[in-house]
């Protein structure tokens, strides 16, 4: 039972739902973290990423059974690859998953929709967009922006479209380095996408990517929230600090492990976090 429970979180992914932090940016910016009404309902929909994001892991592994029990890593760490979790068994707590899902649409219907549309998108990445260069990292980028738009829809509240597109700029340059990192540790072999892309075009991507998240960030913080100006230097020591593991140790194949191995990057994100809840704060805002 014990051992069923461990593969069943191991199949679902659980260190890779610090990416639906994402939810919480409206509730930030909105100044609506006050309301405990607001923190329970992007809690809420924070969970509900948290179970559409472990259905994706899990469609995307049933059908990348084979492949999975032909690769030297995944057919050890993967339970379906390596036997650990039967398809029936991965196949019922899929239907689980869905279950929550449609539980959550009830209580929350307008971010329910959104949730739905990334559930669509990871099942269409899954079998068509990750075998399609540039595709396959809009398609990570554009799960990022749906977190951030369910927490706005959730909370009724409107925030700068400005925040949107420093969203996908950062989802692009972590979507890019991961490329990057997949071509430089397990070459062309490791998904049929890389094929068709270099170190040196991911390199650009990045660049790109990185530019203008710093870019519409410094838009959004002038045009929408001044008072965040001093955090703007914060947003870039991140993007340096990352970049700084990546270059020097080869991590960025997985971002939340870059993440959790890193005190001054993870120093940086809380600092920026408390920065932006001190300033917009209703009694300082």
């Amino acid at each position: 039972m014990f051992s069923k429970l461990k593969y069943s979180l191991l199949i679902m992914r659980p260190r890779q739902w610090v990416k639906n932090v994402f939810v919480f940016a409206p509730l930030i910016f909105s100044g609506e973290f006050a309301s405990f009404s607001a923190i329970l309902t992007s809690i809420s929909v924070t969970f509900a990423f948290c179970v559409a994001s472990s259905a994706a892991y899990i469609v995307n592994d049933l059908l990348d059974i084979e492949s999975d029990r032909l690769h030297p890593k995944k057919s050890i760490s993967r339970p379906l690859a390596s036997g650990a979790i039967t398809v029936p068994f991965a196949f019922g707590l899929l239907f689980l998953l869905y279950c929550l899902l449609m539980l959550f649409y009830l209580l929350f219907p307008s971010a329910g929709i959104v949730i739905f549309f990334y559930v669509g998108l990871n099942i269409l990445y899954s079998l068509v967009l990750k075998h399609q260069p540039v595709l396959d990292i809009f398609s990570i980028a554009v799960g990022f922006v749906l977190r951030v738009y369910a927490g706005m829809v959730a909370l009724s509240t409107p925030i700068s479209q400005w925040m949107l597109i420093t969203t996908l700029c950062l989802a692009l340059f972590l979507a890019s380095i991961k490329r990057r990192q997949e071509l430089r540790l397990v070459g062309r072999s490791g998904r049929s996408v890389l094929a068709h892309y270099s170190p040196m075009l991911m390199d650009k991507y990045a660049e790109m990517s990185a530019t203008g998240a710093i870019i519409f960030y410094s838009i959004f913080v002038l045009s929408a929230k001044p008072i965040l100006v001093p955090t703007i230097p914060l947003v870039l020591f991140g993007l340096f600090r990352y970049w700084y593991r990546v270059e020097l140790m080869d991590e960025g194949e997985s971002p939340t492990d870059a993440l959790f191995s890193d005190c001054q990057l993870i120093g940086a994100i809380l600092l920026w976090a408390g920065c932006c809840t001190w300033a917009l704060w209703p009694s300082n805002a």
